[in-house]
């Protein structure tokens, strides 16, 4: 008996607008692959904030640290982590960027964390159904305060977007997700939130976890800042987890 042909062969994964004769668009779950081989990120809201951790994959000792970001300020009372091509990623923030500060100039008023995120994601949208385009190979975490209460977005390339507690993107999604949901709480503070992450992603990389990977931000409930965490901070708590572990060795 004659095997079906691959969608690919029969050429439903050639443009964004055909669809396979079983209902999928094979560019996009594409773009949804480029994104779980992308470095992880973090999102999780806190009882006193909103925090993001993500892993900057940092792989080449000539490389300076510093100058790689995986977390990005949108507006004061706003962040933003990505996973996948970070050059999507950096086209996405440049336009959230943008209309936070025209917000501000027409209406003299910050924007809200969701009008950021839905029109992230219609440009995603955009992107997959028009001739000539491809989607964008990246997801990204919108986090905010909006009227002192914390919001963690997720949006995926198709441009479909959920409302989180705590979530992951990237390569270590499905382990870190199972740490996130056996032992996150909606009471944990900022510290004890970025120790559950660097936990999270201390088991995802293993041998490979370095603090010099680590791009940590949050955003509190009272100044309703963005601020990054210091190096020095994220050292101490990675230190903390080591220490933990001995102690039950012994």
């Amino acid at each position: 008996m004659q095997q079906p042909m691959p969608h690919q062969l029969m050429g439903y994964d050639r443009a964004i607008t055909m669809f396979s004769p079983d209902g999928r668009l094979l560019q996009v779950e594409y773009a949804k692959k480029t994104v779980r081989q992308g470095s992880t990120a973090i999102g999780m809201v806190c009882s006193d904030g909103v925090l993001m951790v993500a892993d900057k994959r940092v792989v080449d000792t000539l490389v300076v640290p510093e100058s790689v970001e995986k977390i990005w300020q949108i507006d004061e009372h706003i962040g933003a982590a990505a996973s996948g091509i970070l050059s999507d990623a950096r086209v996405l923030i440049d336009r959230a960027q943008l209309r936070a500060q025209q917000n501000r100039v027409t209406y003299d008023s910050e924007i809200d964390t969701l009008t950021i995120v839905k029109e992230m994601c219609d440009l995603k949208q955009i992107c997959t159904q028009s001739g000539g385009l491809r989607p964008f190979g990246v997801s990204v975490l919108v986090a905010g305060i909006d009227d002192h209460t914390p919001r963690l977005f997720e949006t995926d390339p198709i441009g479909i977007y959920f409302q989180y507690r705590a979530t992951a993107i990237g390569e270590g999604e499905i382990e870190v997700e199972e740490i996130l949901h056996s032992e996150y709480k909606q009471d944990l503070t900022v510290d004890e939130g970025l120790k559950l992450s660097l936990k999270a992603l201390k088991k995802v990389l293993g041998e490979n976890f370095n603090v010099e990977r680590i791009d940590a931000a949050y955003i509190s409930i009272t100044e309703k800042k963005f601020r990054r965490f210091q190096k020095s901070k994220v050292e101490k708590v990675a230190s903390e987890l080591k220490d933990d572990k001995k102690a039950v060795k012994k």
